[in-house]
């Protein structure tokens, strides 16, 4: 897998990786979403771009996948050791809860 290490408009670190997945670091229980905004881990577990979370050194999927009928994630994730999060936003959306789609 390639890894390149961007930095936005902001100046922030993003990696980019192969796959086509952005991993955004985790500092302080936050990750900076966008440029002009940072999200607490827990928003993560309910956005419908986070994919999985970092955890000592592994990646575990995500609690927002629950509702997805291919992955049908059922465990819980430990944000307090999480240090990344694998995001989908290619858009520059944002947080975007997926308790929007499923209620």
């Amino acid at each position: 897998m390639l890894i390149v290490h961007i930095l936005d408009n902001a100046g922030v670190c993003i990696i980019m990786t192969s796959d086509d997945y952005r991993i955004l670091p985790a500092a302080g229980g936050r990750v900076q979403c966008l440029p002009e905004k940072k999200e607490p881990l827990e928003n993560c577990g309910f956005c419908i771009h986070c994919r999985e979370f970092r955890v000592r050194g592994t990646f575990v999927k995500s609690p927002s996948l629950a509702y997805c009928t291919k992955c049908r994630v059922t465990e819980r994730v430990d944000l307090t050791k999480a240090d990344a999060v694998k995001c989908a936003d290619r858009q520059g959306e944002g947080f975007h809860s997926i308790t929007s789609i499923i209620s």
